[in-house]
């Protein structure tokens, strides 16, 4: 027998022979006749090439070895454990990621009617900077995104679109002003977020694009823009998830809105993606937004 023929069984039956003291007991525990107990844990010290018992006719007790083997086999039935769990609860628990500014104003709506309607759904925000707000990385089943989605890999509906907005240091020349046009912002300097950032120098016509410098997540970018070096050009979401003293933010004209969307891998749907989408479509058109 080679150690790749270790199985969970085997460690199963270790276990319950040094919690239960001896072969009959941790028989009747396993279901399993006692003869076969006796089986496994030969197999097991075969594999293995070491003694994990010492047997007497009223107790097994672990030699050094069987410790060492007691502890990783207890490590790894507990691991199996939680792994059947997240399994069987998975669809109990919807992981809705984000690179940004999750629903803006909508979020806290959002997360107490979905508890309402879906109280044995646990719905988390997490968030992820990365184009696909953490569904290529495995760390959400569902993601809210306002860039374009890769349709070879995700399925996505559009729930909403908001306005853009632009922020600024709190002492630009441009503060006491209620709104800014989009072709103002051509002899700005702009900072955008590469990777998730909704902004692309092709929202201007050739030769009227703006100097854009690149920044890596929101905190960087609020940062750059207060020091009144460079401008941002965000959806309105990004204006109530992040006021921040230094900072103040004013409607664009001539712009067309941000596309909000709520994306999942194509083959393997979360059974939550049609609840969350009707609701996000809800919450979008009771202002408006949603087109």
């Amino acid at each position: 027998m080679s150690k790749r023929d270790v199985e969970l069984r085997h460690l199963r039956c270790l276990v319950a022979v040094v919690d239960n003291g001896g072969f009959s007991d941790a028989a009747l525990e396993l279901g399993i006749s006692q003869a076969s107990v006796s089986r496994t844990l030969a197999s097991l010290e075969s594999a293995l090439g070491a003694r994990l018992l010492y047997r007497t006719s009223r107790v097994c007790t672990p030699t050094t070895a069987g410790l060492t083997v007691l502890a990783r086999a207890r490590s790894v039935l507990t691991s199996v454990e939680d792994l059947h769990s997240e399994i069987a609860s998975g669809h109990r628990l919807v992981r809705v990621g984000h690179p940004w500014s999750a629903l803006g104003r909508h979020t806290a709506e959002f997360l107490r009617v979905w508890e309402e309607r879906h109280p044995d759904v646990e719905l988390r925000l997490v968030r992820h900077n990365s184009p696909t707000a953490g569904l290529a990385e495995g760390m959400c089943d569902l993601a809210v995104v306002r860039t374009p989605v890769d349709a070879r890999r995700y399925e996505h509906t559009v729930v909403g679109h908001e306005q853009r907005w632009i922020a600024m240091a709190s002492d630009d020349p441009w503060r006491r002003r209620r709104s800014v046009h989009l072709s103002e912002l051509a002899g700005r300097t702009l900072a955008t977020d590469l990777r998730t950032g909704s902004t692309t120098v092709e929202l201007w016509p050739e030769g009227e694009r703006p100097e854009v410098e690149y920044t890596q997540d929101v905190d960087d970018w609020l940062s750059m823009i207060a020091t009144g070096h460079c401008v941002g050009l965000t959806p309105h979401a990004t204006t109530t998830q992040y006021r921040r003293e230094g900072i103040v933010y004013r409607r664009v004209r001539g712009a067309d809105p941000v596309a909000v969307r709520l994306a999942w891998h194509r083959h393997d749907p979360h059974p939550a993606a049609h609840a969350t989408a009707v609701l996000l479509s809800e919450l979008y058109r009771v202002d408006g937004s949603g087109r």
